[in-house]
């Protein structure tokens, strides 16, 4: 019997290994859509593996799907890994009413998981990537700009899932990125007809952060749900106001 299971079992190639390897950097985002690989020299030593075989695992890489390779220019993450949603489907979703507040319920579930998590197991590594996305979303409020502010808030949000150590979570956020940052820039331009309260979101976002540093789970969730119920009453009561306003032009 053991004579025969040692026929059945062959080595690990390793290639195959490397592959693993590089497929766990990808899933816990550690290598993104969209980055450039370094230069084979340089992976085979970190490694510490030959050439020939580092090149195997990239190639299955890219038959996977996983990479792509430009002639002279290197190997970079494929950004189509990410593309969840069919243009079609990204256009209705981004121009229903509905679906705006549908987005907000989906943000309400998968930010306040992700806040629990990282309070629990971020690093302190993870926790100063957090507060430089938070500190940025300060800066592009200078600007502006709601398109680039959204950006800086999902930034924000995305540095949260990475520090929660879920690759379910991290990867459904970014897949979701395009309308997700649609969503958070549309309700800025709402809110911006109450200026008044961006002071409020702000205290509610630094409550979270402070929350998620401490390591406090339950507060951090808690800071994210109230966050986020605050952001919805508002869009809700705005909303009802338009639509008040908008049947007595009709009337008039």
């Amino acid at each position: 019997m053991t004579q025969l299971l040692k026929k059945k079992l062959s080595p690990q190639k390793l290639s195959d290994i490397i592959l693993a390897q590089l497929e766990e950097l990808i899933l816990e985002g550690s290598l993104q859509p969209g980055e450039k690989l370094l230069p084979e020299r340089e992976l085979a030593k970190q490694f510490e593996v030959s050439r020939p075989s580092l090149r195997e695992a990239i190639q299955k890489l890219e038959v996977k799907g996983l990479v792509t390779r430009i002639q002279g220019g290197g190997t970079f993450v494929s950004k189509k890994i990410m593309k969840s949603f069919a243009e079609p489907m990204f256009d209705l979703m981004a121009n229903s009413h509905e679906s705006q507040f549908d987005l907000l319920e989906f943000r309400h579930g998968i930010e306040g998981m992700a806040s629990y998590y990282a309070a629990m197991r971020g690093t302190d590594t993870d926790f100063e990537q957090i507060q430089t996305k938070h500190n940025e979303i300060g800066n592009c409020q200078l600007e502006d700009n709601f398109h680039l502010e959204a950006q800086a808030v999902y930034e924000f949000y995305i540095a949260i899932c990475a520090a929660s150590h879920n690759v379910v979570i991290l990867q459904t956020a970014r897949s979701m990125g395009e309308l997700i940052v649609d969503n958070i820039e549309k309700n800025l331009t709402i809110l911006a007809k109450r200026p008044e309260i961006f002071s409020k979101i702000t205290d509610y976002r630094t409550n979270l952060l402070d929350a998620i540093i401490s390591g406090q789970p339950k507060k951090a969730w808690g800071a994210s749900h109230r966050h986020l119920a605050f952001i919805e009453e508002v869009l809700l009561k705005l909303t009802q106001e338009n639509s008040r306003i908008e049947r007595s032009m009709r009337r008039m």
